[in-house]
């Protein structure tokens, strides 16, 4: 018990000195009774790296122990705003490098507060792969918002960015809210709003329904939907209708939605630049969007 509560205090962020060894960011535990069986072994496996990428993503599988770690800009840029990143992995490993860390310091860089998600995973073999994810993506919404105050955040701009299969997650957990909770893990911010202000998917992956006519049965589009920014690319092998029928939904309830599909680029690019396109400067497009939100001021 000593060693767990020790691991517990180590990545809950709730004893300043003691950090986790990979880097300085504070880490918060989503789920309460995690506290009590939080070890070390079920933070995950970072997977080995792949020879033609420089620098490497950084995939991590195996997480039993879902969380948070917040990226915080320079306080003299710090607008309150606030985002919580979702990266891809197919739910067989999360991406926590390119489309986690690089995506929370240039949201940093543009004032706003960043924590990635390590969710459960794999559950790429489950019936319902999305769900442990989603779960986990709509508590830690719950927390962010809890503790806003806090950390000097707005509770009313609170968003999220999701890539791929963190893209599928992200629709999910912004448009399904009668998603259940851990059973037994209720917590004194339960009653929380678990919905962003606003949400942001990038190439995200398995929205369509079988016949690919329209939205999957999760993805619930409605007149509570959060503001919505999209990016694909036209040649991306996870079709860019996902994005298109997404923004169709919206359209058609007159929800306010911006989407951006670039000729070239393919999958999985996050902030880097892909040779013959100029989808990197999706980060541009999504600067202007977020200022005309009023969520850079």
């Amino acid at each position: 018990m000593q060693r767990k509560l020790f691991i517990f205090l180590l990545i809950s962020g709730l004893c300043p000195s003691l950090l986790l060894a990979e880097d300085s960011h504070p880490t918060y535990l989503l789920w309460p009774e995690s506290i009590l069986t939080a070890d070390k072994d079920q933070l995950g496996d970072e997977l080995p790296r792949r020879e033609n990428e420089t620098p490497p993503a950084i995939r991590v599988t195996n997480i039993k122990t879902p969380r948070i770690k917040r990226f915080d800009p320079p306080a003299n840029k710090a607008n309150g705003s606030a985002v919580l990143i979702i990266p891809g992995g197919a739910y067989r490993y999360a991406v926590v490098g390119k489309e986690g860390a690089e995506i929370a310091e240039w949201f940093n860089s543009i004032g706003v507060t960043a924590f990635v998600l390590y969710y459960r995973n794999p559950t790429n073999g489950l019936e319902n792969d999305w769900l442990a994810p989603v779960q986990d993506a709509q508590q830690a919404i719950r927390l962010i918002r809890h503790r806003a105050q806090e950390w000097k955040l707005d509770p009313q701009r609170i968003g999220i960015i999701g890539f791929s299969a963190g893209g599928n997650a992200a629709a999910i957990a912004s448009t399904k809210m009668d998603v259940p909770v851990l059973k037994g893990e209720q917590s004194e911010f339960s009653d929380v709003s678990a919905r962003p202000d606003f949400t942001m998917l990038l190439y995200p992956w398995k929205l369509l329904n079988q016949d690919e006519t329209g939205l999957r049965e999760e993805v619930v589009i409605d007149q509570q939907t959060p503001p919505s920014f999209l990016v694909h690319t036209h040649d991306d092998g996870v079709t860019s209708l996902s994005s298109v029928e997404y923004y169709k939904a919206m359209k058609r309830l007159n929800r306010p939605a911006e989407i951006h599909l670039y000729q070239s680029g393919g999958h999985g690019y996050g902030l880097r630049s892909v040779k013959n396109s100029n989808v990197h400067t999706w980060t541009d497009r999504a600067t202007a969007w977020l200022k005309v939100r009023g969520l850079l001021k």
